[in-house]
């Protein structure tokens, strides 16, 4: 069926008199305008990670309802009390128990958030980290949209070696800064820059021309190395790359203006004093950037391991800090504690995926086209096996959901790694691996 002549492309915008004007996002531009076989479906993932564990019962225990694990009965399951909020939502979502990294099994307790995306070594006191799988997927896929992925934590910045402050990592394992304010997130995604477009391009040539003298210069001054600093100097090249690509992309989106979004809707003024105002607000954020298109690419640290808001968020629940809840579990009362905390975390995470199932996209909904991981990398306190796992969508993208998966292998945990490849295999970046993968779950495709 031919595109009805009041069918607006998401990009289209006007241009006369050498102004070029960004339409808003009108009704005429939304997937349901055009045929099933029309619409192309965008492929997303987003992950969202939180630390010092969950409730984690075992199955006899007298607060086993206060567990994140969901209880079996015969063939099926039921939800504890931690996953209610996602009962409307179960036909879109999965439970998964039994997965961890084999190389962070024996390292600190509190050493496991860096490496929750990447599965690196950092045995010995070795912190050099490896890619992100969030990122080998924007490397792939990320020239689709404004943003090749979008970093996002409630503290900012990178933090420091096992205490990283974002879940995402280049190519050379070097952390990406995360962002954390939602203004400044809310400016970055749909700020209007067209007053300041000569100066941006002045400020990119300049940068593009001092980018190519120092790559110029290296390979001069790369030959008379040892080979430790040619390693290390490697390295650095590799962040200066980074840049280069995105001084790059940033000179051909140029043109093209950001999206219109109301902020009236939006309590920018959040921040970590209010958690849950705060929280509801990053991911209204994230959100609006698959609305809009702007990445498809996404990671969330909701807080980092002893980082500034780890401890402020439970509290607000009156709860005490995260910490405390994670040491406190196996005594009297422990577990349900935590486990209220942690299903201020699922509500959370059920307020986002119902926004995006209740979007139309096509003949389906976002969240069908998004795939959605929530977790947290130790179990109980200081054991980092067995990471409680909530992932949703991506039934678009062949994922099976409304599952209840456990995972041994001979007694041991089966690589988180698995799960990481599955998801980048059905965004259709790689059917390689991924870090220290043995395979794909295929129970999820």
């Amino acid at each position: 069926m031919a595109r009805k002549s009041w069918c607006l492309d998401r990009r289209t915008f006007l241009r006369g008199s050498g102004v070029t004007l960004g339409l808003p996002f009108l009704e005429c531009m939304q997937a349901g305008s055009v045929s099933a076989a029309e619409f192309q479906r965008p492929k997303r993932m987003c992950t969202i990670y939180f630390p010092y564990g969950a409730s984690v019962p075992g199955d006899d225990h007298a607060d086993r309802d206060w567990g994140w694990f969901p209880v079996r009965e015969g063939d099926n399951f039921r939800y504890t009390n931690v996953m209610k909020p996602l009962e409307l939502l179960r036909q879109y979502v999965s439970v998964i128990g039994g997965l961890s990294h084999p190389m962070g099994r024996g390292i600190g307790g509190h050493d496991t958030g860096d490496i929750f995306l990447t599965g690196a070594s950092f045995a010995g006191g070795n912190f050099q980290n490896t890619v992100s799988f969030d990122q080998v997927a924007a490397a792939k896929l990320g020239d689709q949209t404004r943003f090749p992925s979008l970093v996002l934590s409630s503290d900012g910045g990178i933090g420091l070696p096992t205490r990283a402050r974002t879940l995402s990592f280049t190519a050379s394992g070097q952390p990406i800064p995360s962002l954390n304010q939602p203004q400044q997130i809310f400016e970055r995604l749909f700020g209007d820059e067209r007053g300041t477009q000569k100066q941006t391009r002045r400020r990119l040539a300049t940068e593009a021309s001092m980018l190519d003298l120092l790559l110029e210069e290296s390979r001069t001054m790369r030959g008379k190395l040892g080979t430790q600093d040619q390693r290390k100097y490697d390295e650095y090249l590799s962040s200066v790359r980074d840049i280069e690509k995105r001084v790059q992309r940033s000179e051909q989106w140029l043109d093209i203006p950001k999206k219109t979004v109301d902020p009236t809707a939006l309590n920018l003024d959040a921040t970590t004093d209010a958690p849950l105002e705060y929280i509801r607000t990053m991911y209204d954020l994230l959100y609006l950037a698959f609305q809009t298109d702007s990445t498809r690419i996404a990671t969330y640290m909701l807080s980092a391991m002893n980082g500034n808001t780890s401890n402020q968020f439970s509290k607000a629940l009156g709860l005490g800090s995260q910490h405390e809840l994670a040491h406190d579990a196996g005594k009297e009362g422990g577990f349900p504690r935590q486990g209220q905390w942690n299903q201020c975390l699922i509500e959370n995470l059920a307020y986002f995926l119902q926004r995006m199932a209740s979007t139309n996209e096509g003949d389906s909904n976002m969240l069908d086209n998004t795939m959605v991981l929530l977790g947290t990398s130790n179990s109980r306190t200081h054991n980092n096996h067995n990471y409680p796992l909530v992932f949703a969508g991506g039934t678009n993208m062949g994922i099976k959901q409304g599952q209840y998966l456990t995972y041994d292998d001979d007694g041991q945990d089966v690589p988180m790694s698995n799960l990481l490849f599955t998801m980048l295999n059905q965004m259709s970046v790689t059917d390689e691996g991924f870090s220290d993968s043995t395979g794909d779950l295929s129970a999820l495709c």
